[in-house]
């Protein structure tokens, strides 16, 4: 070895080179987690690299540089405040917002918002489409009206002002909404009461049901009877019953005795008994 100084100078910098590579492997590396993304700042080669996404893995970069990364799995935020109703009434709503980062835009998110979007951006964006939606109802309203339609207007006002500043509303629920209790439970007196009257009225239209139903029979059978009595000619009636003697005539357990004529001819039927 000590006849080959080019091996030791290779050997020298092969160890200096992995003495630098070791001292300086945080800045020249870096890691991306899952549900991570990540972008470069260069100061060096214009500033902030807002179209170059890195997604998960090691990467290699120069010392001068620095990668932030953002976070871009779903997130959830719940949010309790006051607004007022239409007629200047406070009410309370409880709502959970579920958000992330557009993955394609966290260099633009980061130059023009910053990391601490939700404070900046989401909280007060649904707290203003929130006061505006909220603001067009009265408390009877809001405790009556479909809860799914009102929270549908405020996702679509604050998913919109988001959209614009790269951040994706996943979804945006109403946990709660709470009256004042004075106004609660009048609108619950106001509610038994109208459950009342459509109750009696249901038993109105019940009983008007039952008798159109008993008129429509009563006429029927008077129809029929008088169609039986205008059929039933003198004719008819004495066939019959000379139709009915012959067959009793017939019978070997009759007890009935026939005697004499009756009305219009026809035979009196008498019980031996």
């Amino acid at each position: 070895m000590e006849n080959n100084p080019k091996l030791i100078r290779a050997i020298v910098i092969i160890a200096v080179t992995l003495v630098i590579i070791i001292a300086f492997s945080s800045s020249l590396f870096f890691s991306v987690g899952p549900g991570e993304k990540a972008v470069m700042y260069r100061p060096l080669s214009g500033g902030l690299d807002k179209e170059t996404i890195y997604s998960q893995g090691l990467h290699f970069k120069v010392p001068w540089n620095r990668n932030i990364t953002f976070e871009i799995r779903k997130k959830e935020k719940e949010q309790s405040m006051e607004v007022l109703s239409s007629n200047g009434l406070d009410i309370a709503l409880e709502l959970s917002v579920r958000y992330r980062p557009l993955q394609e835009k966290i260099g633009h998110l980061y130059d023009e918002v910053g990391a601490d979007y939700l404070e900046k951006i989401i909280i007060p964006e649904v707290r203003s489409a929130t006061r505006e939606v909220i603001g067009k109802y009265k408390p009877e309203e809001l405790y009556s009206s479909d809860r799914e339609g009102i929270q549908r207007q405020i996702y679509e006002r604050t998913a919109l002002v988001l959209r614009k500043n790269y951040i994706d509303l996943d979804a945006l629920l109403i946990r709660s909404i709470k009256l004042p209790p004075q106004i609660k439970q009048a609108i619950e007196r106001k509610l038994t009461e109208q459950q009342a009257i459509q109750q009696k009225e249901y038993s109105k239209q019940k009983a008007q049901k039952e008798a159109e139903r008993l008129k429509i029979e009563a006429e029927g059978k008077s129809d029929a009877n008088r169609i039986l009595n205008a059929s039933l000619t003198d004719k008819i009636l004495k066939e019959k019953a000379i139709s009915a003697t012959e067959r009793i005539a017939e019978s070997e357990n009759s007890k009935i005795v026939i005697m004499g004529n009756g009305k219009d001819g026809m035979p009196v039927m008498l019980s031996a008994d």
